[in-house]
């Protein structure tokens, strides 16, 4: 692999600006890293993929991922190019390997989490599978998560949907403060 984390986090802030966004990137980037041990990936390559997947979003929303993927290509990363690329699910770009599916499988659903530890008084500590999926059926809770994806990835994946949250909950949650999902201390 020739792109390095530190230059793929260069490249993601300075591109994105806001907190929100950073951190939503790095939380998918640490999922990423997780699903990697779970699933027989490159911790590196994977945790890559979901730190930059929406690096161009920020500026370029009419464009995402275009400009992100082709950036991608220019550094010789071309799992990573195509895995963002199936991430987005309106080009209908099929999932030909792990990281593919396994992208898909946590972008969302990360954003969802951390919907979910923002509103509790513990955040992150404590959150269960069960807690996450009532939430899940609630749509008017985190609305602009495309709850269809989420079940897609789960399947694309082949994981049952508590166990991949389980999985994200626990990979979380060492970064508790730093993401901002720690709770009222």
């Amino acid at each position: 692999m020739a792109l390095s984390r530190e230059r793929a986090w260069e490249q993601l802030c300075g591109w994105t600006e806001t907190d929100g966004l950073r951190k939503h990137a790095r939380a998918v980037e640490i999922v990423m890293r997780a699903a990697a041990a779970k699933h027989g990936g490159d911790p590196e390559a994977w945790g890559i993929a979901g730190m930059l997947h929406d690096a161009d979003y920020e500026k370029w929303p009419e464009e995402h991922p275009r400009r992100i993927v082709a950036w991608l290509r220019e550094q010789g990363e071309e799992a990573i190019a195509h895995a963002v690329s199936a991430h987005y699910t309106k080009w209908g770009v099929p999932y030909e390997s792990a990281l593919d599916r396994a992208l898909l499988a946590c972008d969302e659903l990360t954003g969802f989490v951390v919907a979910c530890c923002l509103v509790r008084p513990d955040g992150v500590r404590g959150l269960t599978p069960a807690g996450v999926v009532k939430k899940l059926k609630d749509k008017r809770f985190a609305a602009k998560v495309e709850r269809a994806e989420v079940h897609a990835g789960v399947e694309q994946l082949g994981v049952v949907l508590e166990d991949h949250i389980a999985m994200i909950v626990a990979a979380l949650e060492p970064h508790a403060a730093e993401l901002g999902i720690g709770g009222k201390q």
